[in-house]
């Protein structure tokens, strides 16, 4: 195998990290309620935008993460969820400094999120920041 090189390879992982993610019973439905009539491209895009600026430091991406999962149903298990998804996609495709920082990327940003969720679920009077 080889590492993530381009962004054939971003979008690549990202489509099929999406699909996995569109089958499966945890994940799904969450995903599904928030995709407009189930096109799922203008997502997939925002996707590829973020890793090419995340992986290869080039500017495209512009946005709040965060922002966009605050108001989700989510817990800590979609969050092992998404992750054992993420790594299953990198690893079955690819191995090297990128794929691993990938993997270290989305381990972060998990943690992050769910710290932040926690903070919000405590201080309700407080109203989340990017």
């Amino acid at each position: 195998m080889r590492d993530i090189e381009s962004m054939e390879d971003i979008k690549l992982f990202v489509n099929g990290f999406y699909e996995k993610v569109q089958g499966d019973d945890l994940l799904g439905p969450v995903f599904a309620s928030k995709i407009e009539d189930g096109n799922w491209q203008p997502h997939l895009d925002k996707m590829y935008s973020f890793w090419k600026t995340v992986l290869f430091h080039e500017a495209g991406y512009k946005g709040s993460p965060y922002m966009k999962h605050h108001p989700l149903p989510i817990k800590p298990s979609h969050f092992e969820r998404w992750l054992k998804l993420f790594n299953e996609t990198i690893d079955g495709l690819f191995e090297g400094a990128l794929a691993d920082d990938a993997k270290r990327r989305v381990e972060s940003m998990a943690q992050l999120f769910m710290a932040k969720m926690e903070y919000y679920k405590a201080n309700p009077k407080i109203k989340p920041i990017a």
